[in-house]
């Protein structure tokens, strides 16, 4: 195992670099304007079913599931070509590449994502998010059950993590402690949703935007 480095730089993929509600949008309504919002509807309440028992977003599962209802539909054929060729690069927050080039000076840069083992890579790859991390990206089911692979994967005295959803910071600063700061950029539907977000702890640190890390002080993050 290498030497741990003093400080590792733990980025969320979905709201946090990559804004994930726009391409959600996309989609929505790409699937009103070629199937109706009948169909439509229908997928999305297959995919939230599906989000509940896996506990991560399956777009292309979901796809699948729908699938089965509509066998004749040929129509279909062409939705994955609309996920997988999807300009992601166009959808990355203004300021996110900007902001890992200037973290990864002081320390490596991870993408810890939650998602499956298609779709996921996929999106990371095609924004070009996994050139900027230079590959060292983890995608698990619950990434905060996965900290002590995360710690052997990138051995670190100090982690940072950014992440727009505060239950995933919470539940690693239970585990990690002192070991962690926490980064909350409130962006996203999940960093809006002022119900869910009163039930934690405020993150160590609160931005507005990703963009703000590629020109604040990072004294209170980087130690």
């Amino acid at each position: 195992m290498s030497a741990p480095e003093d400080v590792v730089f733990l980025f969320d993929c979905d709201n946090t670099l990559l804004d994930n509600d726009h391409v959600v949008a996309d989609l929505r309504a790409h699937l009103t304007e070629q199937f109706g919002a009948a169909c439509s509807d229908r997928y999305w309440e297959i995919f939230e079913t599906l989000r509940s028992e896996l506990g991560y977003a399956d777009y292309l599962g979901a796809l699948q599931r729908y699938r089965v209802e509509h066998k004749s539909d040929s129509r279909l054929l062409l939705m994955s070509s609309f996920l997988i060729d999807y300009p992601f690069a166009s959808r990355l927050y203004a300021g996110a590449i900007d902001a890992l080039a200037r973290l990864r000076a002081l320390g490596p840069t991870v993408i810890l994502s939650d998602g499956d083992v298609v779709f996921q890579p996929r999106k990371i790859k095609q924004s070009g998010l996994w050139d900027a991390v230079e590959g060292r990206v983890l995608i698990y089911i619950h990434k905060e059950l996965m900290l002590d692979e995360v710690a052997q994967q990138y051995p670190a005295r100090r982690y940072v993590m950014v992440d727009d959803k505060l239950r995933i910071l919470a539940a690693m600063k239970r585990i990690w402690q002192e070991r962690l700061t926490t980064v909350f950029p409130r962006q996203g539907h999940y960093a809006m949703d002022t119900a869910n977000i009163a039930q934690y702890a405020p993150a160590d640190v609160t931005i507005e935007h990703i963009g703000e890390l590629a020109s604040m002080d990072l004294g209170a993050i980087a130690g």
